[in-house]
């Protein structure tokens, strides 16, 4: 009988294993089942071009993998047994699984603001995405419309909607002094006088201390700030099930791994992505890479053969100011202007192509 490796999560992390094991050549023992709540990957990372209107789903849908090694299972998954070594999904009779790969994102994290997730829209999965994009789009013109969060998302969602609604007034909050921390100052200095050439507000030093309907209220001030939409881009968490894991955590939530990306107390399952407490800020790059490095592992330990230990080796980071314009850091090099919003979309147009 086949031994099974069950992939929760088709995103960036998941496929990368199961594209580098398909690759390499699966061992004939082995089966795949992937568990996804969709039919197809979403590209997280242009989320916001799909609430802002600039793109459509179905440029944001990568078909799953084909084979007959992969079996796919789709539904929400509510609960994992570790005893028994069962994934519980709507729908399905308990999937058993002999290795395990958690790779099921992130959700918003509300950072204890009162009524920011009843009141406010996400951008975290695709479903959220086209509710934002449907309340953006009932937005009437020169309503107001304010974005929480200065970070890459932030920053991507602002100019995004600037382009594709320049009717509207569009403010982006930060409780910190700078926008994108952790980005060079001279690339915060450029996006922020970007973004404030093209007429987006910038509410910086800003603590919301509670959201309610159409309004946000601001820490120290008496005074509340109107707002037709909020969007939500302040922060993540990892999913309810692994919040629920009886597993060793970081500060954030995120599941603490060994050298090989397995859970300290449970070696059969490996975490990809998002959920992985590793030293590096959560993204598509880094998923891909740690998912191929466990795909190499899996083949080691099936194939008996010594485990390796692959350093993640990151090629930079890039981010979009609307369709023409970019910015980002390429090894310790920073860039900025037309470039790296052309390299951006070479890396998505492949993303979707290979």
């Amino acid at each position: 009988m086949k031994k099974n490796l069950v992939v929760l999560g088709g995103g960036y992390g998941g496929l990368a294993i199961i594209e580098e094991l398909l690759q390499k050549g699966l061992p004939k023992h082995i089966a795949i089942t992937l568990i996804d709540r969709q039919p197809f990957q979403g590209l997280k990372t242009e989320y916001y071009a799909l609430a802002a209107g600039t793109s459509s789903d179905c440029e944001l849908r990568v078909a799953f993998p084909k084979s007959p090694d992969v079996r796919l299972v789709l539904g929400e998954i509510h609960s994992l047994d570790q005893q028994k070594k069962l994934v519980h999904v709507d729908g399905h009779d308990p999937i058993s699984y002999d290795f395990l790969v958690i790779g099921l994102g992130s959700i918003d994290h509300y950072h204890g603001v009162l009524g920011a997730d009843q009141f406010s829209y996400g951008i975290q999965t695709f479903q959220a995405a086209r509710k934002a994009y449907t309340a953006l789009n009932n937005v009437e013109p020169y309503g107001t419309v304010t974005i929480v969060g200065g970070g890459l998302s932030g920053v991507e969602m602002a100019s995004e909607l600037r382009e594709s609604r320049p009717d509207l007034n569009i403010s982006l909050m930060n409780r910190g002094p700078r926008l994108l921390g952790g980005f060079p100052e001279g690339i915060q200095t450029y996006v922020a006088e970007w973004l404030n050439e093209h007429q987006v507000q910038l509410l910086l030093n800003t603590q919301l201390e509670r959201i309610e309907q159409q309004t946000l209220h601001i820490l120290g001030s008496p005074k509340p700030l109107h707002t037709d939409i909020t969007l939500w881009t302040a922060g993540i968490q990892p999913v309810p099930l692994v919040q629920q894991l009886q597993a060793e955590k970081d500060a954030g939530g995120r599941l603490k791994l060994n050298k090989h990306y397995q859970l300290l107390n449970d070696p059969a399952i490996f975490v990809v992505g998002d959920c992985a407490a590793l030293p590096y800020s959560p993204s598509a790059q880094v998923a891909g890479i740690q998912g191929e490095h466990i795909a190499h592992i899996l083949l080691a330990i099936w194939r008996e053969k010594s485990i390796p230990v692959e350093p993640i080796k990151l090629r930079g980071t890039l981010g979009a100011l609307g369709k023409h314009c970019g910015f980002g850091v390429m090894g310790s090099v920073a860039v900025k202007g037309r470039v790296p919003r052309l390299i951006k979309s070479g890396i998505l147009w492949r993303s979707k192509h290979f």
